[in-house]
């Protein structure tokens, strides 16, 4: 693909085009959590809280499995394309489903399809989303646009439970994935009205060759897979294992369901606020220095949460500046991570990363509930601990230096 010309793009927060892009994108994460927690609730009432695993198991598998995938089609075709397809899959998928709950209710095997669609599209969704945003403004306006992101991404963990819930509640299954449909309406429309500057290049190369071309172009710049590391070790315990965690540490310690309410709520708002900031300040000085920072306070407070034993109160005000300090790595990683990678490769380095956080994170969740039955909840959140902390090592590092050439 050939980079895009910013020499006069005005800033991020000013650009209709990266209002667009994140209307569309807030759209579809929302969307999709509204849907993973409708199809939940779904699955369980279906057939029963094991056959319910076996359900979202069956999202997780193709999602991993098709991720790098997804990098080289967002390379090779242009990610508008591909965020468009993913959208457009999982609107019919949907609603699909919502017609055949209408007409007398899915069975488990409809829950599994629609869970693998889902599963498939997110595989091409996420590395599009992240090779997007260095198409549609400058260099310098990229931490401005991840801080847009993580606040898409707070707004969605927020609302889409609270929406799902009011959904089922008014509105029955059928209506509530009717409604996700609808989200993902939302998403392809703002998508359509998208002006992305330059266009894929035609190449005669295959799609695995494209994919062996783009490992190899991450293998030869150390600092850029350092970076990934970085990223991933920073954002993997977070993708759903911490989340897990909160809820076996307030049943383990006996608090109210009103209490996970605020313990999450804490966390997502400080995060949602720190999008914000990130996304109104002019420029952020020593961002590599700050990166490694924020990292080792994350390290500390959820560390803290989990052994120091606080009240419910307390357990809230660390939640809160947990949610803050775990904002930052988020927001200043992926635009180190966008600014340092060439453009024809940003599909195919961001489908590492997201592989690395939301593919294989999953896998922790079952973890999270043997260290909890064996040592207690703290102790898995102390592990979350830990490995942010290497994180913020390798952070630190002068290795990390600046971008591989």
């Amino acid at each position: 693909m050939t980079a895009a010309t910013h020499t006069h793009a005005p800033a991020a927060h000013r650009d209709p085009n990266v209002w667009r892009w994140l209307g569309a994108y807030t759209a579809s994460v929302t969307g999709d959590v509204v849907h993973m927690t409708v199809l939940t609730w779904v699955a369980v009432d279906v057939s029963g809280p094991a056959q319910a695993g076996f359900v979202l198991a069956a999202g997780a598998v193709p999602r991993a499995v098709l991720m790098l995938g997804g990098g080289v089609l967002a390379d090779r075709f242009g990610p508008r394309r591909v965020l468009i397809g993913s959208d457009l899959a999982r609107c019919l998928a949907v609603l699909a489903v919502a017609a055949v709950m209408y007409a007398g209710g899915a069975h488990v095997a409809v829950l599994c399809v629609l869970a693998v669609c889902f599963g498939v599209a997110d595989a091409l969704f996420m590395p599009a989303v992240g090779a997007l945003p260095p198409r549609l403004t400058a260099p310098d306006q990229l931490t401005r646009v991840q801080g847009m992101r993580s606040l898409a991404v707070r707004f969605g963990n927020t609302v889409g439970p609270l929406a799902a819930g009011v959904a089922l509640t008014t509105s029955g299954a059928a209506g509530a994935f009717a409604g996700v449909g609808a989200l993902f309406a939302v998403s392809l429309v703002l998508l359509a009205a998208l002006r992305v500057p330059g266009a894929p290049t035609r190449t005669d190369v295959s799609a695995w060759a494209q994919l062996r071309d783009g490992m190899r172009y991450l293998s030869k710049r150390p600092r850029l897979v350092r970076l990934v590391v970085v990223i991933g070790l920073g954002e993997m315990c977070f993708s759903g294992p911490v989340g897990a965690a909160l809820v076996l540490l307030t049943d383990e310690r006996g608090w109210s369901p009103g209490t996970l309410s605020l313990l999450l709520g804490a966390f997502s708002v400080a995060g949602a606020v720190i999008g914000v900031a990130l996304t109104v300040v002019r420029d952020v000085p020593a961002q590599r220095a700050l990166l490694a920072a924020s990292l080792a306070a994350t390290a500390v407070l959820v560390a803290a949460l989990g052994l120091a034993r606080p009240g419910p109160g307390a357990s809230v005000a660390l939640c809160a500046l947990l949610g803050a300090a775990s904002g930052v790595p988020m927001v200043l990683g992926h635009a180190l991570l966008q600014r340092w990678t060439a453009p024809d490769c940003v599909g195919r380095v961001t489908s590492v990363t997201s592989l690395c956080t939301l593919g294989l994170s999953p896998l922790l969740l079952p973890l999270a509930g043997i260290v909890a039955a064996a040592w207690g909840a703290g102790t898995f959140l102390a592990g979350c601990g830990a490995v942010c902390l290497l994180a913020a090592a390798l952070a630190a590092s002068p290795a990390l230096g600046s971008p591989a050439t």
